[in-house]
């Protein structure tokens, strides 16, 4: 969509975008011509895809292997009721439709791989990290680090939640550089076992939204190189520095040169 004009429509429907300064019709028309890869569409990846789709970022690819269940109704704002059983693609698919025709979704009811991970960032501009485990965590982290393509990340459990984004910078941190290696399958509990409250994922995913569309328009301060901890029990936010790790294997030179290189399969180490 370069050189795109905007029409009527798009001028009412962005509006409120147009008139600021910081953004107007120029930046509106990057975000119809950007291209943003959202790993997973449940908790963290329904609010990330909605308000994507409402800001009129031109092309969403999806990437989700499971179907919608009703336990996930709680949080997951882009799925409803009718569509259990169904693929979240599909749903996330059929909602952003109804929302914002300016947005093309692109599904990938696939897992993403060690295989196929490179295929799918030679075409989008930017990742936002929704995954729910942590193989998807560090294979999103190797690949972006390593193919130079910016991500957003989003975790969260019970009352907490957590936020960074990686520039992909030369010299910059990577997710490693935080957390070397994932815990031990088994000791670290999940949203099914442990629970969620269901309006957290709505902001940490907000965030992670606001983080991507910074990343579109050039503009603001991202939260590269640090990591953002929300308590939504005492309403309280802390940000951490994130420092590259002399020693890290994947974004600091002479480390591995790619995923092929790293066992995904348990600790996800090098």
């Amino acid at each position: 969509m370069s050189d795109l004009s905007l029409d009527a429509d798009q001028l009412d429907r962005y509006s409120r975008h147009i008139i600021m300064e910081d953004v107007g019709p120029e930046g509106q028309k990057r975000l119809l011509d950007a291209s943003v890869l959202v790993v997973g569409a449940g908790g963290l990846g329904s609010p990330v895809i909605q308000y994507l789709a409402a800001a009129g970022v031109g092309t969403l690819g999806v990437v989700d292997d499971d179907v919608v269940e009703r336990s996930n109704l709680q949080r997951q704002v882009v799925h409803g009721d009718a569509d259990v059983g169904r693929p979240k693609v599909d749903s996330a698919r059929e909602f952003v439709a109804a929302q914002n025709p300016d947005v093309a979704v692109e599904p990938h009811e696939t897992r993403l791989t060690a295989d196929n991970v490179a295929g799918f960032l030679d075409d989008y501009d930017l990742v936002v990290d929704a995954s729910d485990n942590f193989p998807t965590r560090y294979l999103v982290n190797d690949a972006c680090t390593l193919a130079g393509v910016p991500f957003a990340h989003g975790a969260i459990l019970r009352f907490e939640g957590q936020v960074t984004t990686f520039e992909a910078r030369e010299g910059g941190p990577c997710y490693r550089c935080l957390f070397p290696e994932a815990p031990e399958p088994g000791t670290v509990p999940d949203c099914a076992t442990a629970g969620v409250l269901g309006v957290l994922p709505g902001t940490v995913g907000c965030i992670q939204a606001t983080e991507a569309v910074k990343l579109v328009l050039g503009y603001g301060e991202t939260l590269d190189g640090r990591m953002l901890f929300y308590d939504a029990a005492d309403m309280s936010f802390e940000t951490v520095a994130v420092e590259p790790r002399p020693d890290c294997p994947v974004c600091q030179p002479g480390g591995v040169e790619s995923v092929r290189e790293v066992d995904y399969e348990s600790t996800c180490g090098v």
